[in-house]
This record gives C-alpha cells, sequence and structure tokens, in this order.
C-alpha cells in the first residue's frame, strides 16, 4: 500500500481542484514541459515540477494534456514521463520540409562506411549545434548523438566548422558573448584560441574536435552550402581517438569536405 502511495505521488497527482492556465501562459507551460522532458531521459512528476518550479497539479494537467494528444508519455514501471510519438513526428516534419534530411541520407552512409565511424548532420541554431541525423557504425564503440543532442560551437567540429563560414564581424560578436565553457583538458577556453582554430578549419577545408568535447573522441566537420553559397548546416565523422588516429584525420577531413561538397551540389550550390 506504501508503495502504491508512492508511485501514485511521483508519477499523478491523487487530486487537484485549481483552474487550468489559459491563454499563452498554458502554451508556455507546456513548451516547457517538452524542452524539460527532451533534455532528460525521463522525469517523475515531482522532478518536473521542481525543475520548472511549479505545483504537481499544474505539471499534471499540462501532462493530461499532451498525453492526451500523444506529445508525451509515461512510463507505468518508472513513473516517469517522457516525449512521446507525435512530438518526434512533428519535429521530423521540420527536418523534411527543409530538404537536407532525405539528400544527406545516402551521402552519410557512404561516409559512414567509408570512413567505418558514425555520420552526423547538424544545424546552427542560436549560436548551438543541434545534431538532426546520424548514421552509426557498426563498431561497438561508437560515438552517439541522438537527434536533439545539442553542442556548443566552440567544443564542437560541425560547431568550428560553421563559426568558420562566419564573416569576422559575426565571429567577434560570438567572441564578445562566448563562455567557452570547459569540457576536457583539450578544450578552447580563450578567443585567440579560438581565432587560430578558425584560422586552421579556413586552410585545411575541415575542423577538427579533437577530444575537446568529450575525452577518448574526434571529430571532423565541414560546412554544408545552399544556393546562396551560405553555410546551413554540417557534416561529420566522430569516434574514439584509437580508431581516428591522428595519422588519418587528414584523409577522413579530406572524405567529409567532399561528401559535404557533394551535398551542397544536391542543394543547388
Amino acid at each position: 500500500m506504501q508503495m502504491q502511495k508512492q508511485l501514485r505521488r511521483r508519477g499523478r497527482p491523487k487530486g487537484s481542484g485549481a483552474q487550468q492556465p489559459s491563454g499563452i501562459q498554458a502554451l508556455d507551460r507546456a513548451l516547457d514541459v517538452l524542452e524539460a522532458l527532451a533534455a532528460h531521459d525521463g522525469m517523475t512528476l515531482t522532478q518536473l515540477a521542481d525543475h520548472l518550479d511549479q505545483s504537481a497539479a499544474t505539471m499534471h494537467r499540462v501532462l493530461a494534456t499532451l498525453e492526451g494528444r500523444r506529445y508525451v508519455e509515461i512510463d507505468p514501471k518508472r513513473q516517469e514521463w517522457l516525449i512521446g510519438p507525435e512530438a518526434f513526428r512533428l519535429g521530423s516534419s521540420f527536418m523534411r520540409s527543409s530538404g537536407i534530411f532525405e539528400r544527406s541520407r545516402p551521402i552519410m552512409r557512404d561516409l559512414m562506411l567509408q570512413t567505418g565511424e558514425t555520420s552526423n548532420l547538424g544545424i546552427e541554431q542560436d549560436e548551438e549545434i543541434i545534431f538532426i541525423s546520424q548514421v552509426e557504425t557498426h563498431e561497438t564503440i561508437r560515438a552517439f548523438f541522438p537527434p536533439g543532442t545539442k553542442s556548443p560551437l566552440h567544443a564542437s567540429g560541425i560547431g568550428k566548422a560553421m563559426l568558420s563560414s562566419f564573416d569576422d564581424q559575426r565571429i567577434e560578436q560570438f567572441i564578445r558573448k562566448a563562455e567557452f565553457k570547459n569540457y576536457t583538458e583539450k578544450t578552447i577556453c580563450s578567443a585567440e584560441q579560438l581565432r587560430d582554430a578558425i584560422a586552421e578549419s579556413r586552410r585545411l577545408g575541415y575542423s577538427l574536435d579533437d577530444e575537446e568535447r568529450t575525452t577518448g573522441m574526434r571529430c571532423v566537420a565541414a560546412c554544408i552550402l545552399n544556393v546562396y553559397g551560405e553555410a546551413i548546416a554540417g557534416i561529420s565523422v566522430s569516434g574514439p581517438t584509437s580508431r581516428m588516429q591522428s595519422s588519418k584525420v587528414h584523409e577522413i577531413g579530406q572524405l567529409v569536405s567532399s561528401a559535404a561538397r557533394e551535398l551542397s551540389k544536391r542543394l543547388g550550390a
């Protein structure tokens, strides 16, 4: 009996007489819930309420509405809320409308087969990289970036590739605001280091994340251009340093650059 009461408290409140929020406030709360769940591998009602500084009753009303539309779902064993299938379908429509998703898949598959490592596709949004697609290697140890994963520009291969496409004024604007969060011993942590990395990316035609985000992992990336010659995304190959050795980086960089050019052509560049 005690366990049943505890599970009910964590997953769903026993009841509430509070009024339903209305208007934009209700929409804001629903979007806050979706964003929070997307950033975690499941959250209980209590955790979600604490995270968003809302009452459990308010959060449950929002969750119940989203659950009815299949935007969220609950794991009955763990009593944790998760992103639902309708949210995935809605998000997938963005990738379809951009055109890049379908055109990139065969090129990403070829790149994975050529290098033996995981191929990734990411876009820049609000000065972060959002990974939108991945073709995984068959190796047991591999890089894994689920769609929706975010990474900072200064500490990712695709991020530095996108930065290298910016004009100097935009780069300096980014540097003035950048926090240069440190992730490993090799993370870029100063404006001068970032300027040097951008210059090197422009010289080589590809960018390198050399254990700067995750110790033991390397990533090589290049920009994808649209019909106007603007960088709209990046393609990369990621894998453990034990396989992506320093001696192989330039060869992989050439393959990634070639894949980026071919995809750019298919997009009209």
